[in-house]
């Protein structure tokens, strides 16, 4: 699944920059590489000889998730568009994985389950663990035709009546089964 190439420099660095270029990422961190030859000088670059590496992309965890995501929309017929950006209002290592298309209700449910079901399934896959044995931290949020801003503002509707019944008839008020999600916004 990842892309190993091999590069090579006048030193190291410049062979490293020759693989950040190659495989089209923004800087080194978002690579592995592992010197194979550092290479000589030579005199007065008689028998100089350039370093070489073998470079590969470190895949991150969103990008399992996007991509068993758009497997999922795939295997299942769907005519979507699939695409990733970062989440507003929070921290880096939060995505979000924006669904939109014709069909794309059908991935929501009965008042989101089924969307809650497919974030937990995404988060599943971004938390695989990367070629050193680590578990990578990024969270993944999933929203389709946005409907996590519409679910908000109706629970927010919902907690605001039921706090007006509640005062009305001095009594406590019980709601649905939510999610932890939603509990957090009533």
């Amino acid at each position: 699944m990842s892309k190993e190439i091999i590069t090579t420099g006048k030193t190291i660095a410049d062979a490293i920059e020759a693989a950040v270029a190659e495989l089209g990422v923004a800087n080194a961190n978002e690579i592995e590489y592992t010197v194979i030859d550092e290479g000589k000088k030579g005199i007065f670059g008689i028998g100089a000889q350039p370093a070489k590496i073998s470079a590969k992309i470190c895949y991150k965890g969103e990008i399992f998730a996007l991509n068993f995501i758009n497997q999922l929309v795939k295997d299942m017929g769907l005519d979507v568009n699939v695409e990733m950006k970062d989440a507003e209002g929070s921290d880096k290592d939060c995505k979000l994985i924006d669904i939109t298309g014709e069909g794309a209700g059908t991935l929501i449910g009965h008042h989101g389950d089924t969307l809650d079901a497919l974030q937990y399934l995404a988060n599943l896959a971004s938390a695989r663990k990367n070629s050193k044995g680590e578990r990578d931290k990024s969270r993944v949020t999933i929203d389709i035709e946005g409907y996590r801003k519409k679910r908000e503002e109706t629970l927010r509707a919902l907690a605001r009546r039921m706090a007006a019944k509640a005062l009305r008839n001095r009594r406590s008020v019980m709601l649905e089964p939510m999610s932890a999600y939603e509990r957090r916004i009533i």
